[in-house]
């Protein structure tokens, strides 16, 4: 077996993790990946390879690496959904995961950074450059982790982790919340087994949801801040003073106005 085939092999057990790192590689072309990958190897790291988003997903969780190195565009789940889930497991959310992707956009980079990615590096990138990235974060995490002690050893359901995710998804993106079937894939899921996890886990339908949490904000906004009721609607995604008034006299029990002047004489 030559010596890029032995890196995408098993997980063995670390016997210095400084000297000998674990590296998850999560692409969906092994061929973009081999030049680095075998830079790895000849510098005796462990490696795990995965094909596509759910299957390094699935690894992160079981072998806990100490860095991901993650595309972006790949089938079934892209590299955003992918980093999205992780950051919701207590076990995996402070792995340390670097993009390396030919997705070069400044929205894609952006986009890389807020969901978590400590660094984005492009294709064709050079090898050597992308171990110097990744020594750097590791050296980073390592002081960190021995500054707050062992990283916590949690097992968390993935139905609990896709409701993780889709919740502060929710909040993240009140006033401009997309479809229920884009929803659920930007938690990497379709809409109709999103819809049964609300149901099952949370007593409620997903919209349902979503109505009780811009509601629940709603009441925040005019309680604690002067904005008028028709920016607080537009904030919320109602659309309209009037449709937020409707909602809310449904929900509430009474006028978004009438619920303002009474939290704000008592």
């Amino acid at each position: 077996m030559d010596n890029t085939r032995a890196a995408f092999g098993e997980h063995v057990p670390s016997i210095d993790k400084m000297s000998r790192p674990h590296i998850l590689v999560v692409d969906d072309s092994p061929d973009d990946v081999r030049s680095v990958v075998s830079a790895m190897n000849d510098q005796g790291w462990r490696i795990s390879l995965a094909h596509d988003a759910r299957q390094g997903f699935q690894r992160a969780l079981l072998l806990q690496p100490d860095l991901i190195l993650l595309d972006v565009q790949m089938p079934h789940m892209d590299g955003f959904t992918f980093c999205r889930l992780l950051r919701e497991s207590d076990a995996a959310r402070v792995t340390p995961v670097i993009f390396l992707t030919s997705a070069g956009s400044l929205d894609h980079r952006l986009e890389g950074l807020q969901m978590g990615g400590v660094d984005y590096i492009l294709k064709p990138y050079e090898p050597l450059e992308v171990l110097a990235r990744m020594r750097i974060h590791l050296q980073l995490q390592h002081r960190d982790t021995s500054e707050l002690g062992e990283p916590v050893l949690a097992t968390t359901s993935e139905d609990e982790l896709l409701l993780r995710a889709v919740v502060r998804y929710i909040s993240q993106n009140l006033r401009e919340l997309p479809s229920l079937q884009e929803i659920a894939r930007s938690v990497g899921t379709h809409d109709k087994r999103l819809s049964k996890l609300f149901r099952e886990h949370m007593g409620v339908t997903v919209f349902a949801y979503i109505r009780e949490v811009r509601l629940r904000k709603g009441q925040e906004l005019l309680s604690d801040s002067n904005l008028s009721v028709q920016d607080i609607s537009e904030w919320l995604g109602f659309g309209s003073a009037c449709n937020f008034t409707t909602a809310f006299r449904n929900g509430v029990g009474m006028t978004p106005t009438q619920f303002r002047q009474q939290a704000k004489g008592s």
